[in-house]
């Protein structure tokens, strides 16, 4: 129940809520505590037929109250015997009448309150766990999830955190509210026919040991469907990405029989689930009802053989005794339910425990401005700690401010990797970065990446207005400024052509929009924000000529007055770099500018000259 625990941690902040469910809970138990043992003194009116001796307990007096039963059987018989002597049977049977339909009616309202006040509870508390894993994952580094499948994060953010929902907080109540209805009518049982009860008590445990075991093997099944759901969220992720793909390659077959296998595993586990979870409600009446007819087997030769019980009392406690099967029924299918719901709380802990190994130190040191020099200092980085294969290694380099340095070579050189480490989307293995003499490390990351503009080869757009899509992370843009981002973008006329202007919205990752739009507008939206950094990723390289010429234009104007870090496959849109960096294999193996370069004949030159071949 440790994951359990981790999802009531969430309830912390509900306490008022919490402490007013439980108090209607025991307010709504009492009153169908007493509705149920007002069946004796109906019981005693409906069959006392002897007058002496109701006479004979009412010469005896009012009896002195104590905490026992039989001094609470005592005084409701001399209340009983009164009321019958004085105005009969049918008007004392009436009086419990309604006296039940009051408790009862009470029972019901106690009830209602204290599902009223759970609701913002359960709601309150889902709405905490889905902020805080959405959250966690806009904090978690962007190596977490290079190890972990797309489509399964999407299914524990939704499905996982759905079933928390309907599996856990549903059954919150069913898990502190029966416990407390069986303890409190136990205590009565006890009161009423200790043996008897007694005999209950040594029979239950049995029965919760057998539920227990199938309960665990519940969690496990459970898990199981979670995994496999996540896979086929992957294949439906990867499907409708690379639809253009399957179907110029003729795959639509072998995609669709690899879902229908992964889909027809997916069925068989949660078939065995449904099964297991259906027999929790059969299995424990059944047990409940086998200790109910020992119970009733032993009571019986209680009242008829050894005359030690009377048999109002016997009626009454076996009305009380049948008021827990309801409840023990009820915990059972919770209990099955929260197994089953386990499972997704488990899957969503991964992600909520995950370590965030990019952030801020203790005391992190504001930057405001980029006044001087960047510095690599021996750098060195792998994916995978304690991996050989260094993806880039003892990286020294200094990009003074103003400069324009290209990053070159083949692909899996370290390009990208190397750019990546400037705004700490990873952190050096060995050695450190400087900005202005400032280990990055030591830097606020906001503070840090609002110096950086970053325009990457896949335009990263997102399903919503261009307006907003070019001011995005801006508080409060003024629309002059994103006009004028545009127009230095080239990309103001094509706007303006939209059927809405600027709000147009442009559709999933801008598929209402050329590549070469698309890229327009990542540039306006770095040319807003108007950092002194400025990173491209091969931001033309997916282009065709037209559009690379009004990109590279953009790009142009970007640049301006500007540090920049430019990686390149086209050596041609580099040549005026201040400096080109040839990478190979994670280490710098050339350096200068593009004559420099030339003139080393080195690989560079081979890069150069292959180019010019095609």
């Amino acid at each position: 129940m440790k994951q359990l625990g981790g999802v009531l941690k969430y309830v912390r902040g509900y306490w008022n809520y919490a402490l007013l469910n439980i108090t209607f809970n025991i307010v709504s138990i009492v009153f169908s505590m007493f509705s149920i043992a007002m069946l004796f003194p109906f019981l005693q009116v409906l069959f006392s037929e002897n007058t002496a001796k109701l006479n004979e307990i009412i010469i005896k007096g009012r009896p002195a109250l104590h905490f026992s039963t039989s001094s609470a059987i005592d005084y409701i018989n001399f209340k009983l015997a009164y009321g019958v002597a004085i105005h009969g049977q049918m008007y004392v049977l009436m009086g419990i009448c309604i006296f039940i339909i009051v408790t009862i009616f009470f029972k019901n309202l106690s009830r209602y309150l204290a599902m009223f006040f759970l609701a913002p509870i359960r709601n309150g508390v889902v709405r905490d766990i889905r902020n805080q894993i959405f959250s966690k994952t806009l904090e978690l580094p962007l190596s977490y999830y290079s190890d972990e499948r797309k489509g399964d994060i999407i299914s524990r953010m939704s499905i996982d955190v759905q079933e928390i929902e309907w599996s856990i907080m549903q059954s919150l109540e069913m898990i502190f509210r029966e416990p407390l209805n069986i303890i409190l009518f136990l205590i009565l049982m006890l009161a009423i026919a200790p043996l008897l009860t007694l005999v209950a008590l040594l029979l239950l445990p049995l029965t919760a040991i057998l539920i227990a075991r199938i309960g665990k093997s519940l969690n496990r099944s459970s898990a199981r469907v979670k995994e496999k759901m996540g896979v086929l969220i992957s294949i439906l992720e990867e499907t409708l990405g690379g639809l253009r793909i399957i179907k110029g390659f003729n795959a639509e077959s072998s995609v669709r029989n690899k879902f229908k296998d992964e889909n027809q595993q997916y069925t068989g586990i949660m078939t065995k689930l449904y099964r297991k979870v259906d027999l929790a409600s059969p299995l424990s009446e059944f047990l409940g009802i086998s200790v109910f007819v020992v119970i009733l087997y032993l009571g019986g030769k209680m009242v008829l053989n050894d005359k030690t019980m009377d048999g109002a009392i016997f009626i009454t406690y076996l009305a009380i005794f049948s008021q827990l099967i309801a409840p023990a029924k009820a915990f059972t299918t919770a209990y099955y339910s929260v197994q089953k719901g386990l499972a997704s709380a488990e899957r969503v802990d991964k992600i909520l425990s995950a370590e965030v190994l990019i952030k801020d130190v203790t005391l992190p040191q504001p930057i405001q401005d980029f006044e001087k020099e960047i510095e690599f200092k021996n750098v060195s980085f792998a994916y995978i700690r304690g991996d050989n294969g260094w993806a880039l290694r003892n990286i020294d380099l200094k990009i003074q401010k103003g400069r324009s340095i290209a990053l070159v070579g083949q692909s899996g050189s370290g390009k990208t990797t190397l750019a990546d480490m400037l705004p700490r989307f990873y952190d050096a293995d060995e050695g450190i970065i400087y900005i202005d003499g400032k280990p990055i490390k030591e830097l606020k990351i906001a503070d840090l990446r609002k110096l950086m503009g970053i325009v990457t080869q896949d335009s990263v757009l997102f399903n919503d207005t261009v307006f907003n899509n070019i001011a995005f992370g801006i508080v409060h843009p003024k629309e002059e400024d994103v006009i004028a981002a545009a127009k230095v973008a080239n990309a103001h006329d094509f706007i303006m052509q939209m059927p809405e202007g600027y709000q147009t919205n442009i559709g999933d990752r801008g598929s209402k929009m050329s590549g070469g739009q698309r890229q327009r507008l990542n540039i306006a939206r770095a040319v807003l924000k108007n950092p002194p950094i400025l990173i491209l990723d091969e931001a033309t390289s997916a282009l065709d000529t037209e559009s690379e010429r009004l990109v590279q234009d953009a790009l142009g104007k970007l640049m301006q007055n500007r540090t920049s870090l430019v990686i390149a496959h086209r050596l041609s849109t580099i040549q005026h770099a201040d400096e080109i960096i040839v990478l190979q294999k994670g280490e710098i193996t050339e350096r200068g500018t593009h004559n420099q370069l030339i003139l080393q004949n080195g690989a560079y030159k081979r890069l150069y000259d292959l180019q010019s071949f095609v």
